[in-house]
């Protein structure tokens, strides 16, 4: 009688050490399918049986095979004299829910198969419930996370990506890149405003820091441009007016800014700089440059000293502006990192559509380590008389 309650003594004391291994091989990561490996690979070791791991599909009608992990077979000893028989097969599976055993509402199942041994113990079972409940949990924190990202995302997406209504005489293109999978909401932003005798006032802009209050400075910022911009002031000098203002709310976070006003009918372009970047212009041929201009101090700083910088628009040419994610990396000169995109060689008369595509694809911002904003402009050929 001893010996078996020194051997349930031990039973018990091998599961509980196998949970608390499965708090720290489970759920390391707040990825699904990462989850999912480490749930089938602990169970497969600890049981050893192969396991599955299905979820339910997003129709929730069927599953879909998210890991699997291989056991080693059992066998037990063969009786002397005796030949050896195939081992019997056991197969346990068990919801993955959070809420003890109910199937309702359960994320999938992990599934179990043993070849050779006997059934699997009540403690087995134990562990596995106990390892497929704490998977569970992580997989609805990992759900719920990326569900708020998407909410996020799509918030920065509609913030960024309507980027008013210019002229009809110039076409744009614009384009938005958070910075790697679980970027939140933050402060880069393009826009554009529609001015006077046929001219358009395009703008980058980039609130310093990331999350929500970043991006409320941002539509902050948003907000006053376009006020100050219905104005029809130079685009200096709406830097010196929103300067001004700014600098008056301690709260604000510091911005830089570019504004650019466009005039088709005399094919120029008029810069002002808060801080910011310079801008490229891509030629006909696909060759870029970079625009010298004049770079006041980011707004909010009170200080003023913006100068206009103004350079023609030839036909065919596609001006490119964008916020630093677009070409900053880390460890990495500035000037190293603008000589980069000036180098590049885009194919010839690309649209803004294509060389923002281009581009983006050129400079891997599609992993930039930052939120990337770009909006490419170009006059609209007239047509002929």
């Amino acid at each position: 009688m001893a010996e078996r309650d020194d051997g349930r003594d031990e039973a018990l004391l091998t599961r509980v050490r196998a949970m608390e291994q499965a708090i720290g091989e489970i759920g390391t990561t707040l990825d699904e399918t990462s989850t999912c490996r480490e749930l089938a690979g602990f169970v497969a070791r600890h049981l050893r049986a192969s396991t599955e791991v299905d979820l339910v599909t997003e129709q929730g009608a069927r599953l879909r095979r998210a890991a699997s992990a291989p056991g080693a077979a059992v066998r037990g000893p063969t009786p002397h004299g005796r030949a050896a028989h195939t081992p019997a097969t056991h197969r346990l599976s068990v919801p993955l829910a959070v809420h003890g055993e109910e199937a309702l509402g359960a994320l999938g199942t992990v599934g179990v198969t043993r070849s050779g041994g006997g059934p699997f113990s009540d403690h087995e079972v134990a562990l596995l419930r106990y390892a497929a409940r704490l998977a569970a949990r992580h997989l609805e924190h990992a759900g719920r996370l990326a569900a708020t990202e998407d909410t996020a995302l799509h918030l920065q997406r509609a913030l960024v990506a309507e980027p008013g209504r210019p002229h009809p005489n110039l076409e744009i293109a614009g384009g938005y890149l958070p910075a790697g999978p679980r970027a939140l909401v933050g402060g880069d932003w393009f826009e554009t405003v529609r001015l006077h005798f046929g001219r358009s006032l395009l703008v980058v802009g980039d609130v310093m820091g990331h999350g929500l209050d970043a991006a409320v400075d941002m539509n902050a910022y948003r907000t006053a441009l376009r006020e100050v911009a219905a104005t029809d002031l130079p685009p200096h000098r709406v830097l010196r007016h929103l300067d001004a203002v700014v600098a008056e709310d301690d709260a604000r976070r510091p911005a830089t800014v570019l504004l650019v006003r466009v005039d088709p009918a005399r094919s120029t372009a008029t810069f002002a700089s808060a801080g910011h970047l310079p801008p490229a212009v891509f030629g006909a041929d696909g060759s870029a440059e970079l625009v010298d201009l004049t770079v006041g101090p980011p707004l909010g700083t009170g200080v003023g000293g913006y100068e206009p910088t103004t350079r023609p628009l030839r036909p065919g040419d596609t001006l490119l502006i964008f916020t630093d994610g677009l070409v900053e990396r880390r460890g990495e000169d500035i000037d190293v990192s603008l000589g980069r995109l000036a180098a590049l060689r885009l194919t010839p008369d690309s649209g803004p559509e294509q060389v923002v595509d281009e581009v983006l694809h050129h400079l891997g911002a599609h992993d930039a380590e930052d939120d990337v904003a770009v909006l490419a402009a170009r006059i609209r050929a007239r047509a002929p008389q």
